[in-house]
């Protein structure tokens, strides 16, 4: 699917999670997104379930920044996150691990 904007992106994300693949996890991550397309949002998973909003979050166990761009890039398979991260385009703070999880929990 091609997305518009990443306000589409974190619309979509509750409908494409692996349920079998959170089950036990809580994690809250929040991401800022730089760019006319962008915005902030915020990612928590609990209780099997992931929900996406508007937003910031206050304890979020790890914050991702980007720009819209390469998020989209990501999002679409066109980016690389590995390389975006190792040039400075995706910046992680907080738990990694929850970064990494979270790669792994959406279906395509």
């Amino acid at each position: 699917m091609a997305y518009e904007n990443c306000k589409q992106i974190f619309d979509e994300i509750p409908n494409r999670v692996d349920a079998a693949a959170i089950s036990g996890w809580t994690t809250t991550i929040q991401f800022n997104i730089a760019g006319d397309n962008g915005g902030d949002f915020v990612l928590k998973c609990a209780d099997g379930k992931c929900e996406t909003s508007e937003g910031t979050a206050e304890g979020a166990t790890a914050t991702i920044e980007t720009n819209d761009e390469t998020w989209m890039g990501i999002v679409s398979g066109t980016t690389n996150p590995m390389t975006a991260f190792t040039l400075g385009q995706l910046k992680v703070k907080g738990n990694m691990a929850d970064v990494m999880k979270m790669q792994n929990i959406i279906k395509a």
